[in-house]
């Protein structure tokens, strides 16, 4: 027969959740820097592939020079944050997300099927959608749970409209989904790392 949880116990082991998501979420705060990352890329992408030269090789060039430079900086930064279960598993999440589009993407640019910008844009932001209702979940972050609501209303309006309404509502959601987001999440470890040093002097 199983022993009984003493509510010392329990309490215990409420706490060591607790505290393993709030370190979930100062760990998604400190990458915050690859949502405004990504942002911009995407941003730069879609400005090249309108107006710039070489349109098709707009969003190859630009996410694999993104991809580059996310390695590098996040190399940089390994060695001084330590690694977490939940932070494993939220870096699983956004990985699968990457390789996800990466794969259905070009998949898509092959086959000469990408020209549709309503369904590019409902796949992306649906995608993008995905992975930020996840990691809200697992931190239980209402801000990242909205930027997800903002990915995925983003992904209905896409499918309709035409294709210029269905860029310009892609655009809006990386600005406020991405960027803001990103600039929010820096914002509040920034916040944070004030506290502590503050606390400790």
């Amino acid at each position: 027969m199983a022993e009984r949880i003493t509510d010392t116990e329990l309490a215990e082991r409420l706490g060591l959740i607790e505290s393993m998501i709030a370190e979930g979420r100062r760990t998604t705060e400190h990458w915050s820097w690859t949502f405004v990352l990504w942002g911009v890329a995407y941003l730069v992408a879609i400005a090249w592939s309108a107006w710039g030269p070489s349109p098709v090789f707009a969003w190859p060039v630009t996410m694999v020079a993104a991809s580059i430079a996310t390695a590098l900086l996040m190399s940089r930064d390994r060695e001084k944050t330590p690694e977490t279960t939940l932070g494993r598993a939220l870096g699983s999440i956004w990985i699968a997300l990457a390789v996800t589009m990466f794969v259905v993407f070009a998949a898509l640019g092959f086959s000469g099927r990408i020209g549709d910008v309503h369904v590019f844009v409902s796949i992306a932001c649906g995608l993008l959608g995905l992975a930020n209702a996840a990691s809200s979940m697992m931190l239980r972050w209402k801000v990242q749970f909205a930027a997800a609501v903002g990915w995925w209303t983003a992904s209905v309006l896409g499918c309709f409209g035409s294709a210029n309404q269905s860029l310009v509502v892609f655009v809006a959601a990386v600005f406020l989904c991405q960027i803001v987001f990103g600039i929010y999440g820096m914002m509040c470890e920034a916040r944070e790392r004030k506290q502590r040093g503050t606390v400790h002097a």
